[in-house]
């Protein structure tokens, strides 16, 4: 009973999602076209992570061990799963430096972790409702928008940020 009060507590504030998100377009978007993951090599395992050259363009991949702070924190669909007191925040996910947890799964990154100055991108190990899978994810900051690419399914979601 106190992970939900304490979630609710974080919120803070009147307005559940931050101002400069504007969230009168944040309705959840898929798009067929979106990427996938990168090929794996001829033994089946993910290509090994790019490093960044030195003095190298700041929006090329890079190795990372876990997920960028940029990234951190409460993302919501819609302004109600930034405020939902019943736990019915279906669309909420929420970012730490090593997992990502949505209403009933959490997934941790696993391997070919990238990032840049404005995404990142790794498998994931999902787990939730007694089942376990993995999916490549790339996280992208779009301005004050998330948007999260799956490859299985194949999908985009997007998010506002709770405040």
């Amino acid at each position: 009973m106190l992970p939900p009060l304490l979630a609710v507590a974080a919120c803070g504030g009147p307005d559940p999602v931050a101002r400069e998100a504007n969230t009168a377009d944040v309705p959840l978007t898929v798009n067929a076209t979106a990427p996938g993951p990168p090929p794996a090599t001829p033994d089946g395992s993910p290509p090994p992570a790019k490093a960044k050259p030195a003095g190298g363009n700041e929006t090329e991949a890079t190795a990372v061990t876990t997920i960028p702070a940029f990234l951190h924190g409460r993302w919501g669909m819609t302004p109600q799963d930034c405020t939902s007191t019943r736990g019915d925040a279906k669309g909420l996910l929420v970012i730490t430096a090593g997992e990502l947890r949505f209403y009933e799964s959490r997934a941790v990154p696993v391997g070919n972790l990238n990032g840049s100055d404005n995404s990142f991108s790794a498998d994931y190990r999902f787990n939730g409702e007694g089942q376990t899978w993995t999916s490549f994810e790339t996280l992208q900051l779009q301005r004050t928008r998330l948007v999260r690419t799956t490859s299985s399914p194949m999908a985009s979601y997007t998010y506002a940020k709770c405040s």
